[in-house]
């Protein structure tokens, strides 16, 4: 399928976001996307004491010296979702991605919502950073120079992640929320993060990611739900407050809440490349100049 009749698919669906378009979605770019070399993936690896506490590591031998590391924390409104297994095009794309690209990639599962309730997705990424940052080096991992980045509620936890003052070189926000406040009520939001309308001010990001010195990058994509362009223009507003200029927000024109992340790795990737741009740029910078 050429690159027309795909973004015409994902039009018509507009910024519906039901079980259809997510198969349909799934469906247009899994047979597109990259698989990994499994020889040089390790797999399942033990980042902390729950079972979910699991993490893939994708090698590369494209380049040589410590690597640049880029880890992926999965979507599933805070309730579902995983890294995937070594079968499946997602997110093993994501690895594959990273390992051509000459960075170390990781891809991670974490505690689910209702079992594990705020902050249990922000603290399995920072547990697990500290993983790597003790153990990526024997991957060829550079562990000053670990990136995480996350979709949805992914992009959700990385946020909390950020603002818990995790060790990162940089952070990377798909279609993320950070004002939990003024998101739209749902089953999964409340699942997460609990009834009490009070707590959720508290409970969000956006004032302390609005003021981090940790290098960013957001975006947003053209057919995303409401409920994440409103929470883009609320980051670009805090954004701007605190620092007097936009943050790195990327608009992807005719994609949708799936199809910015599905897309990595195959021949009509419009997000890897800015992922590549924003690690070799960012990664060149000095930990102590970064602000």
């Amino acid at each position: 399928m050429n690159r027309h009749d795909i973004f015409d698919h994902i039009k018509e669906w507009g910024n519906a976001f039901t079980p259809a378009v997510i198969q349909g979605t799934h469906a247009l770019f899994g047979p597109l996307v990259g698989r990994p070399d499994e020889a040089q993936v390790v797999r399942d690896q033990v980042y902390g004491d729950d079972p979910r506490h699991r993490l893939d590591i994708f090698k590369s031998d494209a380049a040589s010296g410590a690597r640049p590391v880029l880890l992926f924390v999965h979507g599933g409104g805070f309730v579902m979702g995983d890294k995937g297994a070594a079968d499946a095009p997602f997110h093993n794309n994501i690895g594959a991605f990273a390992a051509k690209a000459g960075l170390v990639g990781a891809t991670m599962s974490y505690r689910l919502a209702p079992g594990h309730g705020w902050p249990a997705g922000g603290e399995d990424v920072v547990r697990a950073v500290d993983w790597l940052a003790a153990n990526i080096a024997d991957h060829g991992g550079d562990p000053k120079r670990i990136f995480i980045m996350g979709t949805s509620a992914g992009a959700t936890h990385v946020a909390d992640a950020v603002t818990m003052g995790a060790n990162v070189a940089g952070a990377l926000m798909i279609s993320g929320l950070y004002d939990v406040g003024r998101a739209e009520p749902n089953d999964f939001r409340t699942a997460y993060y609990g009834q009490e309308e009070s707590d959720l001010t508290a409970r969000s990001t956006l004032s302390r990611l609005a003021a981090t010195k940790t290098p960013c990058l957001f975006s947003v994509s053209e057919y995303d739900p409401n409920d994440f362009q409103n929470q883009a223009l609320w980051l670009v507003e805090a954004w701007v407050a605190a620092h007097g200029r936009w943050p790195e927000m990327h608009w992807l024109a005719g994609h949708n809440h799936l199809s910015s992340v599905s897309q990595i790795g195959s021949p009509h990737d419009d997000l890897g490349p800015l992922i590549e741009h924003f690690i070799a740029r960012v990664g060149r910078e000095p930990r102590g100049s970064q602000a």
